[in-house]
């Protein structure tokens, strides 16, 4: 039986992956070991699969995710590909598929063959992509196809997977009686809560969660418990559906953590800034300190075109507040598949979340960084700041546009540069 990350943890093992996490986070190897054996932290890392690990939830550097793959109007994977590379170049620490037109099994390993970091997948859009070619719609998937999807992208070498294991008859209920304006807006959530709806059926994977962990557990395949009640407008946000699968998810939880298998807890999702503190505490204290995963949040929905600046905002507060992993929004979040620009924009804007965050929560790796910046600019170390900056490329270019006249200084002030002002007066 294969021994997880979590199985090795609780028995006092100490694996090459936590040495790894333990000298990048700076952070005592004991301690580490602790929190990965209380379910605190995971190094999602598939037994099948050579990856860099990384390392996500308490004590550690907030981690950033970039979501990738084709659409039913769009199938090029090598466009994907390029993204994926993109994706790794500007810092994601790890990437999602979330492919559903083409073969989704020659991208998938397409994709993980062209980078080294941890790759996630949602296995029920393939289940339902197989569903329609087969049958003829999603809501007739079948127990045995759900299962059968996870477990090969599990022997692939899938890394971690979005589950959306907290949707049941009874939440689907509290949905109905809710009066929300935007119903489900998580495609995976759709897909099951449109099985319920059309079979008077309980949720495949909430039913048989012990089996679904028994797959996982083979290859320490990481859990990502799916968020798919989240909501998807300001107003639908912290209602008794997205709460009811939270509870939920909470008691999946000590499930997963009885087993042996590592997980996290998918968050909304489009919340106004007043509230992020709220759905935070809320989800460490239901889901007892699992490392929480969130998507944004959105705090504004009037600003298409600009979502990676909205989700930017709402994820350096959601990391302040204890979020560990950001998902990354793109520019083109609802409007298109995005490019190769808008994978590298949502990136940069989500690392620059993620450092604001662990700067407010006092991360030293985080701090050694804004001070080596501080002395770079102090010392007029153009070099040194340009190798610091989370945009190396757009920081050359725009200083070169418009050059000063004095090299010390950028062109905003040349001559009048404050710092050197004072300089020359304290050299006298």
């Amino acid at each position: 039986m294969v021994m997880t990350q979590m199985d090795d943890a609780k028995n006092g093992i100490i694996t090459e992956e936590m040495k790894i996490v333990a000298e990048k986070e700076k952070i005592d190897i004991e301690k580490l070991r602790k929190l990965i054996a209380k379910g605190y932290v995971v190094i999602p890392k598939n037994v099948n699969r050579e990856t860099e690990p990384v390392g996500i939830g308490q004590s550690l550097r907030t981690k950033v995710n970039a979501n990738i793959g084709t659409s039913p109007d769009c199938v090029d994977v090598k466009l994907e590909i390029k993204k994926a590379k993109t994706a790794e170049k500007y810092g994601a620490d790890t990437i999602m598929d979330l492919s559903t037109g083409g073969n989704l099994k020659e991208i998938r390993k397409a994709i993980m063959e062209a980078v080294k970091i941890p790759i996630g997948t949602v296995p029920i859009y393939e289940v339902g992509k197989l569903a329609r070619e087969k049958y003829g719609r999603v809501v007739d998937m079948d127990e045995d196809l759900i299962f059968n999807v996870i477990e090969k992208q599990a022997k692939e070498g899938v890394d971690f997977m979005t589950l959306h294991c907290g949707i049941t008859k009874q939440s689907v209920e509290r949905l109905k009686r809710s009066g929300r304006i935007m119903g489900v807006v998580s495609r995976g959530g759709a897909f099951l809560t449109a099985y319920i709806l059309y079979h008077n059926e309980e949720n495949p994977l909430y039913k048989n969660f012990d089996y679904l962990l028994d797959i996982l557990k083979e290859y320490d395949v990481t859990i990502s418990l799916g968020d798919g009640m989240r909501p998807g407008c300001l107003a639908d946000n912290t209602d008794r559906a997205q709460i009811e699968e939270l509870i939920i998810l909470g008691e999946l939880v000590d499930r997963c953590r009885e087993k042996g298998v590592q997980c996290m807890v998918e968050g909304p999702g489009h919340i106004p800034i007043n509230y992020i503190e709220t759905n935070i505490r809320l989800q460490k204290s239901l889901c007892k300190n699992a490392p929480f995963y969130v998507l944004g949040p959105i705090v504004t929905d009037i600003a298409p075109g600009y979502d990676h600046i909205t989700s930017a905002i709402g994820g350096a507060l959601a990391g302040y507040y204890g979020a560990d992993f950001l998902c990354y929004v793109t520019p083109s979040e609802h409007l298109r598949l995005p490019t190769i620009e808008d994978v590298k924009e949502g990136v940069i804007a989500t690392k620059i979340a993620a450092q604001a965050a662990d700067v407010a929560k006092g991360n030293k790796l985080a701090w050694e960084k804004e001070l080596e910046m501080a002395y770079a600019r102090k010392n007029h170390d153009w070099e040194k700041q340009f190798r610091l900056a989370i945009d190396r490329e757009k920081a050359e270019k725009m200083r070169g546009e418009i050059p000063s006249k004095e090299e010390r200084a950028c062109s905003i002030c040349g001559d009048y540069c404050a710092l050197l002002m004072v300089e020359e007066l304290g050299k006298r």
